[in-house]
């Protein structure tokens, strides 16, 4: 499905760079659309950890530019870019397959297939993959899964379910894994200060 030209560009009142920017992620979008959302997932990802370093800093009223955790971004941006990037683009692709827009509330049954199958399975992938990435073996996988999994689900149906209702039936198709992402820049704030 290609997706449709965005009226952004014609927009007057976008300063050339930021229009330059945007014709590129678009054009780059349409050329290379999975391997762009990776891209983009990964670069979001990794933000999302290093805000998440630099406000626990903060709140602890240390040096902010003082001894942040590289590792930390860096298996952010291998999720990013290897699994949040092309899942989600190939899982918003299915929903529009599987569930037309012309199916009686398709809207309510794709968010609802979206809650509960996608996002326990996406949080399980999310811990397992941090937990091989952290080096960290099958124990520290169970204790992390019984500890954090059930309470980080309940703050994922919180914060996701209103987020995912406007994405899945009001944001274009190629524009959803970037609504997602910048979400998920707190999103994944949240999920490193489980972590810690």
């Amino acid at each position: 499905m290609a997706p449709a030209p965005s009226r952004l560009l014609a927009e007057p009142g976008l300063g050339a760079l930021p229009r330059r920017a945007l014709a590129q992620y678009l054009r780059l979008l349409r050329l290379y659309p999975v391997l762009t959302k990776a891209a983009t997932s990964g670069i979001l990802s990794a933000l999302g950890n290093l805000l998440a370093q630099m406000s626990e800093k903060q709140q602890k009223k240390e040096n902010c530019s003082q001894k942040l955790d590289v590792s930390g971004p860096l298996r952010y941006a291998i999720y990013g870019f290897f699994f949040t990037g092309p899942l989600s683009h190939f899982f918003y692709l299915f929903l529009e397959h599987w569930i037309p827009s012309e199916v009686p509330l398709a809207g309510v049954k794709r968010l609802l297939l979206d809650r509960l199958l996608f996002a326990p399975a996406f949080l399980l992938l999310f811990f397992f993959i941090m937990n091989f990435l952290e080096g960290r073996d099958t124990a520290a996988f169970a204790a992390k899964m019984r500890s954090g999994f059930w309470p980080a689900l309940r703050m994922n149906w919180r914060v996701w379910t209103p987020v995912q209702f406007i994405n899945i039936n009001y944001v274009p198709l190629q524009f959803r894994v970037l609504f997602a992402n910048v979400v998920a820049l707190f999103w994944y704030a949240y999920l490193a200060s489980l972590g810690k």
